[in-house]
């Protein structure tokens, strides 16, 4: 069965991000919608789809879990396989995604499919357990990577993700006191989630024309 995507952007842009969602999130969520017209503005051309799950809860209304990584990893992989897109190509997530992204990206970047891994707001562990690490693969991917992450992001703060090995393919954008969707507490840093928005698509517009 095909794959729905809601595109967003020049279709002639020289980049595309393959953007899927986060664990409890649809592709059309605010968030999603905020975060595709940012990077679209950039000139960026955006694609987003759904896992089956949640294809599943929009048209049944019942709520499955999440299934096993190996079947979300399988279905990205289904997903640009069927997408073929021309240009540069980079896979993207928002917290779930960008992590099952991060565990096919050095298999599609060895078959010249993608060229980049694009992580928002990665979960680096469950909130609450950060012993249970989630960056294993992290330590020697090869992809160029660049995670966006909010500074005291639950499953992942900056005082946490400091002492973590990381490969030297990573690049980290620190948000303020950002949170897992990028917002501050503006009472207390005069920022606003707007503007971590902006920083973040612009960061990205400059990370991925080098990857050109």
């Amino acid at each position: 069965m095909p794959y729905d995507f809601l595109v967003t952007g020049p279709e002639d842009a020289k980049i595309t991000i393959v953007l899927a969602h986060g664990a409890g999130g649809a592709m059309d969520t605010t968030w999603m919608e905020n975060m595709s017209k940012a990077l679209s503005e950039k000139g960026l051309r955006i694609v987003r789809f759904e896992f089956r799950y949640m294809s599943e809860r929009r048209s049944t209304g019942k709520r499955p879990p999440p299934p096993r990584a190996e079947l979300l990893k399988q279905e990205y992989e289904a997903v640009i396989n069927e997408l073929r897109s021309q240009g540069t190509l980079v896979i993207a997530g928002k917290s779930m995604g960008g992590r099952v992204a991060s565990m096919i990206a050095d298999d599609l970047r060895d078959t010249g499919k993608i060229s980049g891994l694009l992580c928002l707001g990665y979960p680096f562990h469950p909130i609450g357990k950060p012993e249970s690490l989630r960056t294993d693969h992290l330590v020697e991917v090869k992809t160029p990577t660049l995670i966006c992450q909010g500074t005291r992001d639950l499953f992942g703060s900056r005082d946490e993700v400091s002492g973590y090995k990381l490969s030297e393919m990573i690049e980290i954008l620190w948000l303020e006191d950002g949170d897992h969707d990028f917002r501050p507490r503006k009472a207390l840093s005069g920022l606003s989630a707007a503007e971590h928005f902006g920083t973040v698509a612009n960061h990205i517009a400059n990370w991925t024309s080098r990857l050109l």
